[in-house]
């Protein structure tokens, strides 16, 4: 479970996980617990205004303060010599418990932690079989699958610097995975995403617990009801969604369900990615049977 200071809760809850792995829908579960809770007439979900539920760390707009200069104009090494000061910003100045999405790796960049444990409570990892989220980023960026896959068995892999962020480092899904997995911590609570199709109301729970959110039954079916992946998926058909990659012809609500890569890859394809991320994959579970 996360911990926090009784007399003075607050403190960062990461919300991490490697690219088109779940985090927009975990987003999406805990913005819809956290109100059915508050108000138990809480029907209508509002996905554009999940964003604004959580603080995204790298918005190059925190980082102005600590560089003196715009991010973009400003190296890696003083972006990341900065990135631990603007996460303890957070804390300081809104005292609180802080939900925090990031696709950064639980490692060091330039010398420094990319992920501030010391101001942190804790975290929920969601991980997705690589051979599902190969597919799911090719559509996302509008790339192709060998290129993803490619991509995905780089190490330091990543996005720049630009005008709106500062560079996000994944490395490979392995050193993704293993980084926030390894070795296992208790205030880190690990979800696969496909635990949240096939085990819903347990692995939602085990999640609500590990936030210390005391949810009835009744208050978790509602929250999953609100968020199941086709009513997520039709609310972006009838009002768009500010998270889908600008200029994309792709939704981001695109499919979901668990185990596309059995009829999309090709047998080369997914030789690739076993080579490439195999012992990761055994040990939760992943390899193809």
């Amino acid at each position: 479970m996360i911990i926090f200071n009784k007399s003075r809760p607050q403190g960062l809850i990461w919300l991490a996980s490697y690219p088109r792995s779940g985090n927009t829908w975990m987003r999406a579960f805990i913005n819809a617990l956290v109100n059915v809770i508050r108000n138990p007439d809480f029907d209508d979900l509002d996905i554009n205004s999940i964003e604004h539920f959580s603080v995204s760390e790298s918005a190059a707009e925190l980082y102005l303060p600590f560089l003196g200069q715009p991010a973009f104009r400003s190296t890696p090494a003083e972006i990341a010599a900065a990135r631990p000061q603007v996460q303890a910003e957070i804390v300081a100045k809104l005292k609180r418990p802080v939900f925090v999405k990031t696709h950064n790796a639980n490692g060091t960049d330039n010398g420094n932690p990319m992920i501030n444990m010391g101001v942190s409570a804790g975290a929920i990892y969601i991980l997705r079989n690589p051979l599902d989220v190969a597919i799911s980023f090719a559509h996302f960026r509008d790339a192709s699958i060998d290129q993803v896959i490619e991509d995905m068995a780089t190490p330091g892999f990543g996005v720049a610097t630009d005008r709106n962020n500062v560079h996000v480092i994944t490395g490979t899904w392995s050193e993704h995975v293993n980084s926030w997995t390894t070795p296992q911590h208790a205030v880190v609570l690990v979800v696969r995403y496909e635990d949240l199709f096939d085990n819903p109301a347990e692995t939602f729970g085990a999640i609500s617990r590990h936030l210390l959110m005391e949810a009835t039954p009744e208050q978790l079916e509602r929250a999953m009801d609100l968020t199941r992946f086709d009513t997520l998926r039709g609310k972006e058909q009838a009002s768009g969604f500010v998270e889908r990659r600008e200029g994309s012809a792709e939704p981001f609500f695109r499919v979901g369900r668990p185990a596309q890569w059995r009829e999309v890859l090709e047998p080369a394809q997914i030789e690739r990615i076993v080579s490439a991320h195999g012992e990761v994959m055994e040990r939760f579970g992943y390899l193809p049977d």
